[in-house]
């Protein structure tokens, strides 16, 4: 067991240059659409232009941080790079970073400062694939539109060059930094494991960061696995976590309204945790560092329902089965936790449990005690003093949450 596996609840940021023309970073410029969001396509050389006009003056990353710690989460991982090539953070390997730009300051060291100030755990979003290095090789504007997933061969005589390059700014990232608990890496379906030196690679990172988590988008390398934008329906073997966006957007895209409602983010992260996995919630910042007033919005609505009923995600275990409980459930020691994402008409029902070791079902958040009623087989009940059985419980219009009501199961012993 480590911190991840019952940390429920991060945040992704997704931002860079290309969020001041309100776009999705980098698969703009490739003309590629993959997704259900509108990704307008623009020039190779268009898409490029913002980097030199970048000059972010609302980035206010104590703010972000605040908003990730009130809405409970426990980690945070952050596009360092993404397939663009441009680089938030001070290295010393290209020219196309964030020091060159307007801005002129470290966004990486601002983003960890803030974030490890409210005690939230620190991670590196990294793109494998760069297209804007020339010996990547790099993607032109005659390589529109993209083919998922074919690249364009990599040429034998720059691309040494380029994986030293590639080594040279993980090893920054993971020594200037201080701890960082996660690297995420992307882009990895363009090369095989050798090409990317893999080994070697994770070989480097244990070395310098002992006790990182490493993503599946490297191959040869899993402490995680990492579905996109889909909540698996049964839990899955080993540690996961899902990566989700507000909308349908990673970037900052004004056109894509398509946001899912506060209630629906806050049923997703149930679901997740009832299956054991963890989920990464994204933000997408506006080019001048600003919060879109939809993400801010939702955010708060994590904030308020996580100070009422944040004990029933963060640290827990899955619970029940699907048959014993219609809903997601987690459990903490001898309590175990019924998220109530459809509305009940007057009660609901846990089954195949130890009836007679129920002490106590309360309303978490207000500690609001309801009445409820076992039932047994008859035989059971007369010749077993530890019959399973099920719980029926009765819930009252006013312990309905406005997002989803939690209900606490304490139990002599673990069911």
């Amino acid at each position: 067991m480590t911190w991840f596996d019952t940390a429920r609840f991060g945040m992704f940021i997704h931002w860079g240059h290309s969020s001041q023309q309100g776009i999705e970073l980098s698969w703009p410029l490739t003309g590629a659409v993959f997704t259900e969001a509108e990704v307008p396509y623009v020039s190779v050389d268009k898409y490029h232009s913002s980097a030199a006009t970048f000059d972010p003056q609302a980035y206010d990353p104590k703010a972000w941080a605040r908003a990730a710690k009130s809405a409970g989460m426990q980690y945070a991982v952050f596009t360092t790079k993404h397939h663009d090539g441009f680089a938030m953070w001070d290295t010393k390997t290209s020219d196309f970073s964030i020091m060159h730009a307007p801005y002129g300051r470290d966004i990486v060291r601002e983003y960890v400062d803030a974030f490890r100030a409210e005690g939230i755990r620190i991670g590196f979003y990294f793109s494998l694939a760069d297209w804007h290095n020339p010996d990547y090789p790099p993607f032109l504007q005659e390589h529109a539109p993209y083919v998922f997933p074919n690249a364009k061969p990599p040429n034998p005589e720059t691309w040494p060059r380029f994986v030293d390059t590639m080594f040279a700014q993980v090893r920054e990232l993971l020594t200037d930094y201080g701890e960082i608990s996660v690297i995420w890496f992307d882009g990895q379906w363009e090369r095989n494991a050798d090409q990317w030196r893999a080994k070697d690679l994770v070989a480097m990172i244990r070395e310098l960061q002992p006790g990182i988590l490493i993503n599946d988008r490297l191959p040869g390398a899993a402490d995680y696995v990492t579905p996109e934008q889909f909540v698996p329906p049964q839990p899955l073997p080993g540690p996961w976590e899902t990566c989700m966006t507000m909308n349908e957007s990673w970037g900052y895209n004004p056109a894509d309204t398509r946001y899912k409602s506060p209630r629906k983010l806050i049923h997703t992260l149930c679901e997740t945790a009832g299956r054991g996995g963890n989920l990464l919630l994204n933000i997408s910042p506006r080019g001048d560092g600003s919060l879109p007033p939809e993400q801010d919005e939702r955010l708060g609505a994590f904030a308020t329902w996580m100070a009422k009923h944040g004990e029933s995600i963060v640290g827990t275990e899955p619970a029940l089965e699907p048959w014993q409980f219609y809903g997601p459930s987690t459990k903490r020691g001898d309590d175990v936790y019924i998220h109530l994402v459809m509305r009940p008409y007057e009660s609901v029902t846990v089954r195949g449990v130890r009836t007679k070791r129920l002490k106590s079902v309360t309303v978490v958040g207000s500690g609001q005690e309801l009445k409820h009623f076992p039932r047994v087989s008859i035989i059971d009940a007369m010749f077993s003093k530890d019959p399973l059985g099920e719980i029926t419980i009765t819930v009252p219009e006013d312990a309905l949450d406005e997002y989803a009501t939690v209900l606490k199961l304490t139990f002599s012993d673990v069911p």
